[in-house]
C-alpha cells in the first residue's frame, strides 16, 4: 500500500541565521492523522522550523509544499494581539476567510477554554493569553496544527482538556513541548532536530532517551578519533544520559522511602508531634501550619482561597503544590513561608532557615557580565558549594557549559543557557529551604533534566508549585492539592499518587471534551499485600542480570575503543556495534522493569498511601 500523501512537506530546506546555517538540506513531511513531536537542544532551530512550515519564514533554499486548500494553524510561544480590541477579535482571525461569519464557533471554543471574549487581550495573564491563542488555533478546524510549547502557563485541568482534544483530532499534529507527560500521552512519532539534520523514528516520545543513546553510541563508535568536534559538542549530553540512568535506581528507591515516611506522618496526626518534638529544637521542623485560612474581597463577594488547612513540613521533605490557576497556590506558598499572614490559624517556622527562591522571570542577569563574573561576583576562580571550594570551570561543567564559555558574556548565551546559569548561581548560594514557584514554565527540556538532577540530590527542604506532572512525580514526597473551592488537602507522593488517592469530584473547568471516569477514592486503593511469586523472583534476579549486562557492555566498549578495529576488520566492528546497542537496550529495559517492580512492591506492602 502506498504511503499517505503529505499535507505539508519540506524538501531540501536550508535556513541561515546570523551567518551560520541553522539547518541545511532538511526534509520533513506531515500526513493526516499523524501525531509527532519535534525535540532537540535549545537553540537547535525547532521554533524556526515550525515557522517555515507555517509559512512565516521563507527558507534560504529548498521548497515548502502544502496541499492545495489545506489549512495550517500555528500556535506561537508568544501570541501577537496587535490590532485586536478584544479576545473575540483575536480568535476570529483563526477562522478561514470563507467562514468568517461563523463567529458562533468562536464563542463555543472560548466557552470551552473559559476565556472572556470581551476582554482586552493586552490585559490577560500568561495562562489566559495561552488559552486565547489555543482558541484561535482550534477554531478553524485546520488540517495541520503546529503547536510550540502549548502547555506553557496552563494549569493541569486545562492541560488534561487539551490532551483530550488533541487525542480526538484527525489532522496532522506537530508538537514542541518540555512537558514529558504531555508528549508521552500524545506523540506517536519522534522527530529529533540535531546539528542541522532531522532524525526520525516511529517510536513514541517515551522511548526517546533510549533511541538518542543508541544514536550517540553508533556515532561515537563509527567516528572514533575522527570527529573530535562531535565529541566536544555532545559529550555533556551523553554523560548526562548515562549519569541519570546510573543515579535513577538509587534515587527512585530513596524517593519511595521518603514517600512512605511522609504517608505515615500524614496518617499519624497528633502522634507525630510527640515523636519528633525533641528533634525540632535542632532544626527538624521547617514549617508547621495549624488551621490556616485566607480569603479576599472581590466585586462578587468574599472569595475563600484556603480554609482550615494544617500541615507539618520537616527537614528534607519535598512538597508539591498543585491546582487550577487562581486556586491560591502562590497565596498558600506565601503563607507557609511567612511572606503573608493568614486570616485565621498560625504558621510556625523552624529555626535557622536559609531560603532560596527560583523564578527565572524575576532573576536578572547583567548581559555584559561573563559566566565567570556571574558565578564569582567578588573575583577569583573559586565557587563555594555546600561548604566546599570548587574551581568555577569545574562547577560550570555540572551545569552543561563548555569551559571555553567561561569568559563569554551573558548576552551571547541562548535562553536555555541563561536559565542554566541562573540555576548554577542559585545552587552556589547556601540554603536549606528551596522555594520554586512554577519553575518549569519556559524552561527547555535540557534545563529541566538538569533542574531535576540537582533537586534530586538537594539535601534541604523543597516547596514546589508546578503544573508539570512528570516533574512532580519524579521529585516530590507529598502533594498539596488546592481544588479552587477553598479546599486544600495533602497526599503522600506525586501527581500520579494524588490521582489515585483523591476523592471523586466534579471535573474542574475547562471540562474535558469527553467525560472521564472519576478517579478512584483513596479507600479504593489496593490493599496491602506482596508481589506474586513470579514478580518477586524476577525482582530478585534483575540486579544480577543488570550487573552481567553492565560487564558485557564494558567489554564491548573496550573492543570498540581499538582505533584500528574498523580498518582491520569492518565486519567485526559492525557486529560488535550491534551487540553493544542490543545490550544497552536490554540494560535500559531491565532498569525500567526493576523500577516498576520495586515501586509495585512498595505500594503493595503499604509503603505508599
Amino acid at each position: 500500500m502506498a504511503p499517505p500523501a503529505p499535507i505539508t512537506a519540506l524538501q531540501g530546506v536550508s535556513v541561515t541565521f546570523g551567518g551560520r546555517p541553522l539547518f541545511d538540506g532538511l526534509d520533513l513531511s506531515i500526513v493526516r492523522g499523524e501525531r509527532a513531536c519535534l525535540v532537540g537542544r535549545n537553540g537547535s532551530g525547532k521554533s524556526t522550523l515550525m515557522k517555515v512550515l507555517a509559512g512565516m519564514i521563507q527558507p534560504d533554499g529548498g521548497t515548502v509544499f502544502v496541499q492545495p486548500g489545506a489549512r495550517i494553524a500555528y500556535l506561537p510561544q508568544e501570541p501577537d494581539f496587535t490590532g485586536c480590541a478584544t479576545v473575540h477579535d483575536y480568535v476570529v482571525q483563526g477562522l478561514p476567510a470563507d467562514e468568517i461569519d461563523e463567529s458562533h464557533r468562536v464563542d463555543a471554543v472560548l466557552d470551552k477554554l473559559q476565556v472572556d471574549g470581551s476582554l482586552d487581550p493586552n490585559t490577560l495573564s500568561g495562562g489566559e493569553s495561552r488559552r486565547a491563542a489555543l482558541a484561535r488555533t482550534l477554531v478553524g478546524n485546520p488540517d495541520v496544527m503546529l503547536l510550540d510549547e502549548p502547555t506553557n502557563h496552563l494549569d493541569l485541568p486545562t492541560i488534561e482538556w487539551l490532551e483530550e482534544e488533541l487525542l480526538s483530532y484527525r489532522g496532522g499534529l506537530l508538537l514542541i513541548s518540555h512537558d514529558r507527560a504531555f508528549l508521552n500521552r500524545l506523540a506517536r512519532r519522534t522527530l529529533w532536530l540535531d546539528r542541522g539534520a532531522i532524525r526520525s523514528t516511529d517510536r513514541p516520545f517515551a522511548e526517546f532517551e533510549a533511541w538518542q543513546a543508541e544514536v550517540f553510541e553508533t556515532e561515537e563508535a563509527a567516528a572514533h578519533k575522527l570527529d573530535r568536534k562531535i565529541e566536544s559538542e555532545m559529550k555533556w549530553l551523553r554523560e548526562g544520559i548515562s549519569a541519570r540512568r546510573t543515579r535513577n535506581m538509587g534515587r527512585v528507591r530513596n524517593l519511595l522511602d521518603l514517600r512512605g515516611e511522609r504517608a505515615e506522618q500524614i496518617k499519624g496526626g497528633q502522634q507525630a508531634k510527640l515523636a519528633i518534638a525533641e528533634a525540632e529544637r535542632g532544626g527538624r521542623l521547617v514549617i508547621e501550619a495549624t488551621g490556616i485560612s485566607k480569603g479576599f474581597d472581590t466585586p462578587d463577594g468574599r472569595k475563600t482561597i484556603v480554609r482550615n488547612f494544617s500541615t507539618r513540613i520537616l527537614r528534607g521533605d519535598r512538597v508539591g503544590l498543585i491546582g487550577p490557576n487562581g486556586a491560591g497556590k502562590s497565596t498558600l506558598l506565601k503563607m507557609l513561608t511567612g511572606q503573608l499572614q493568614p486570616d485565621e490559624g498560625t504558621v510556625k517556622l523552624g529555626t535557622n532557615l536559609d531560603a532560596a527562591y527560583f523564578d527565572q522571570r524575576r532573576e536578572g542577569l547583567n548581559p555584559e557580565d561573563t559566566i565567570r563574573r556571574v558565578l564569582c561576583p567578588f573575583g577569583g576562580d573559586a565557587v563555594v558549594v555546600n561548604g566546599q571550594s570548587r574551581h568555577v570551570a569545574g562547577y560550570m561543567k555540572d551545569f552543561l557549559f563548555d569551559t571555553r564559555q567561561l569568559d563569554s558574556p551573558v548576552k551571547a548565551l541562548s535562553g536555555g543557557e541563561r536559565n542554566r546559569l541562573l540555576l548554577a548561581r542559585l545552587f552556589a548560594k547556601p540554603s536549606n529551604l528551596m522555594i520554586l514557584d512554577e519553575p518549569t514554565n519556559d524552561l527547555d527540556m535540557d534545563t529541566l533534566d538538569l533542574l531535576e538532577d540537582v533537586l534530586g540530590d538537594y539535601q534541604g527542604t523543597l516547596l514546589l508549585v508546578s503544573h508539570d506532572r512528570d516533574f512532580l512525580d519524579r521529585l516530590v514526597t507529598a502533594t498539596i492539592a488546592l481544588e479552587g473551592d477553598g479546599t486544600a488537602t495533602e497526599y503522600a507522593g506525586g501527581y500520579s499518587d494524588y490521582l489515585v488517592q483523591r476523592p471523586a469530584r466534579a471535573p474542574a473547568a475547562p471540562a474535558p471534551a469527553k467525560p472521564k471516569p472519576a478517579a478512584a477514592p483513596a479507600a479504593a486503593a489496593k490493599p496491602r499485600g506482596k508481589l506474586s511469586y513470579k514478580d518477586q523472583r524476577e525482582l530478585d534476579e534483575l540486579p544480577a542480570r543488570m550487573d552481567r549486562l553492565g560487564t558485557e557492555i564494558a567489554k564491548l566498549e573496550t573492543a570498540l575503543a581499538d582505533p584500528d578495529l574498523f580498518t582491520r576488520d569492518a565486519a567485526r566492528f559492525q557486529k560488535t556495534s550491534e551487540q553493544l546497542h542490543a545490550r544497552q537496550a536490554e540494560l535500559a529495559a531491565a532498569e525500567e522493569r526493576w523500577l516498576e517492580l520495586e515501586a509495585l512492591r512498595e505500594e503493595l506492602e503499604g509503603g505508599r498511601a
